[in-house]
């Protein structure tokens, strides 16, 4: 099981459940999880500098805004076991029927035909607009026939669901009431730094609204969730149940929405994540508009600008998306743009790295015409583009696994780099299931202790392009490859063909 743990909503079946095996002659409900007792409140860390050296004024100001979120689900058709759960005739048996009736027991008290039970889950939320306009996660509502809204005073009122983008894991509720309804501001999620203290709140295992205290562990986490991963790093402690739930800075304006964790047993570690309040913000605004979000899309996959990549195509520093495979019939190829393209900026927005073409390109909507900025083959060429609209967006480049290696021939040598190359012969193109055009340097073999193997290169690997420029067979690949050793290049770009995946590998000639 992964370690990271997307903050799910917590089932209050199970709560029930597992307070019950852990003291069964206690209340279901009572704070008491496992042998740890819940705080409502954490106290601040020795050393925090915050107002009259307490944070009980912007809880008691943010609190009330804090809403619980309790959603109904199909719940999957299950047997459950035809014996007592706690065997026969066990005192815990009338503990088990209290709290979940004669579901699941033995004999003729259960109904002969019985509808699967509906699954209840909770998860947290946060008010932003007087009109009952609610946030919270994607996750915690994903799913729900239908969604309910407990305030802090205990007032439950019925949910829409307004709008919901599962890329950002965001969803917006909205909710009516007769009296006032308390809110939150959103705060400036940019300005905040390692070492900046937050609150987190939302109702963890169903307890209650609870607030934790801690820092900012770091910024810009990817967790490979989804698309546009930019996570706030928190110590401070959430646990399933706080999904959906504001963080808060210490002038109590909402800078991230707590959304998972990182835990090897599903609890807090101290190691959480937060989506940043500055880009759940767009989002929830488009959503309060539009109900859903459309997405500009390229078609192109993209990498990495590493230094040995920025060292072969000539780029002072490390930055920008490399664009490894455009899409037949995309945006990007309609407007010209070609693999091997650096892509350094977009809508005059600077491009440090894939993420953020990803999220620049999301953020713009489909139809409209931005200009790319790319560093091509030593030279700076700005290309207009039509956005265009598809699911799945910017895509990055992966390195998958690459396609068995035929039967051994002897091939040249590219000794500067480590690797061993042959032609790719019409009984390559069959064993490998290639097209019948295909050309390139077929990868026979990797020598372990060359620069070559330490990029990257695997046997099997096709080599199309040296440098940008195409190669139709092993002797034109190999001599590229020499030729740019001799020229005093620092490292050789290689293009190369993996299974269905087109990626660009720098080699370094020093380590070779």
């Amino acid at each position: 099981m992964s370690p990271i743990h997307i903050l799910r909503r917590h089932r209050v079946a199970a709560l029930l459940g597992a307070a019950l095996i852990v003291s069964p002659f206690i209340l279901p409900l009572a704070p008491k999880l496992n042998g740890a007792l819940a705080e409502t409140v954490t106290p601040p860390v020795t050393g925090m500098t915050v107002p009259n050296g307490s944070f009980a004024p912007i809880v008691a100001a943010d609190k009330p805004a804090v809403v619980t979120i309790t959603t109904v689900m199909k719940a999957q058709s299950e047997t459950m076991s035809d014996a007592a759960p706690f065997g026969d005739s066990s005192p815990f048996d009338d503990y088990f029927r209290q709290f979940f009736g004669d579901q699941g027991l033995p004999g003729p008290r259960t109904p002969p035909q019985q509808q699967a039970p509906r699954a209840e889950a909770l998860g947290s939320g946060f008010i932003v607009a007087a009109d009952g306009t609610i946030v919270t996660n994607n996750h915690v509502i994903d799913g729900a026939t239908s969604i309910k809204v407990t305030l802090d005073d205990g007032t439950e009122l019925p949910a829409e669901l307004v709008g919901r983008d599962a890329k950002n894991d965001l969803a917006v509720l909205k909710i009516k009431s007769d009296k006032t309804l308390p809110t939150v501001k959103w705060g400036d999620s940019d300005k905040l730094m390692p070492g900046d203290q937050v609150l987190a709140f939302g109702n963890p295992f169903g307890l209650g609204t609870t607030v934790t205290s801690g820092i900012v562990s770091a910024r810009g986490r990817d967790l490979h969730s989804g698309p546009f991963d930019d996570f706030i790093q928190i110590d401070a402690p959430i646990n399933h149940g706080n999904s959906g739930g504001p963080l808060m800075d210490v002038s109590g304006n909402v800078v991230g929405i707590n959304t998972a964790i990182f835990s090897p047993n599903g609890g807090s570690v101290g190691v959480g994540f937060a989506i940043p309040s500055d880009q759940a913000q767009k989002v929830v605004a488009k959503l309060m508009k539009g109900g859903s979000i459309q997405y500009g899309y390229l078609g192109v996959q993209i990498q990495p600008v590493t230094p040995d990549v920025a060292s072969a195509v000539g780029l002072g520093q490390p930055s920008g998306a490399l664009v490894s495979e455009v899409s037949d019939g995309s945006p990007a190829a309609k407007a010209g743009i070609e693999t091997g393209d650096v892509v350094t900026s977009f809508a005059g927005q600077q491009i440090k790295d894939p993420k953020d073409l990803s999220r620049a390109v999301a953020d713009v909507s489909p139809g409209e015409t931005e200009t790319l900025g790319v560093w091509r083959k030593g030279q700076n060429v700005k290309i207009s583009v039509d956005v265009g609209r598809n699911g799945d967006d910017v895509e990055t480049a992966s390195a998958g696994g690459g396609p068995e290696t035929p039967s051994a021939q002897q091939g040249l040598r590219a000794p500067a780099i480590g690797l061993g190359l042959m032609d790719v012969t019409p009984d390559v193109r069959q064993a490998m299931n290639l097209a019948p055009n295909q050309r390139g340097a077929l990868v026979e073999s990797v020598n372990p202790d060359k620069a070559a193997s330490a990029s990257g290169i695997q046997p099997g690997d096709i080599i199309i392009a040296v440098n940008q420029a195409p190669v139709r067979d092993a002797r034109q690949a190999d001599q590229a490859i020499a030729q740019a050793g001799k020229a005093g290049k620092k490292s050789v770009l290689l293009l190369v063909e993996r299974g269905d995946e087109q990626i660009f590998v720098a080699v370094p000639f020093a380590a070779g």
